[in-house]
């Protein structure tokens, strides 16, 4: 079983930063993949950004340029760095680990509990 711990959310001023950090713990020998979702209130749960355990790296359209996803494979750590954030980033912010359950690529995600983050105008 894998556990997530998330920290570093807060409020912040639009143009601020916000690093968050998530950490696996239990049995993390078949993660595949980290990242971030993020839901803000009555909308949609969305992916933010994910990497692999190659370092490959994905984002949403609206983070690119502005977050920084990265992974400390040895310390089983996900961190994603949010610079210039905008009153639409305001979100709780979830980490997911994605275990390969099998040779044939199924997987099952596990979440953290969420970490808030508000940028105020």
């Amino acid at each position: 079983q894998v556990q997530l711990m998330e920290s570093g959310g807060g409020l912040v001023q639009a143009g601020g930063s916000l690093r968050l950090s998530c950490t696996a713990t239990g049995k993390v020998f078949n993660i595949n993949a980290m990242g971030w979702y993020r839901q803000a209130p009555e909308k949609q749960r969305e992916l933010v950004a994910s990497v692999t355990n190659a370092g490959s790296t994905s984002y949403v359209d609206s983070v690119k340029g502005r977050f920084t996803i990265s992974r400390d494979n040895a310390k089983n750590t996900v961190y994603l760095q949010m610079n210039s954030l905008k009153p639409e980033d305001t979100a709780r912010y979830y980490c997911f680990a994605r275990l390969v359950l099998n040779v044939e690529g199924a997987y099952r995600d596990v979440w953290g509990q969420g970490t808030l983050v508000t940028s105020s105008s």
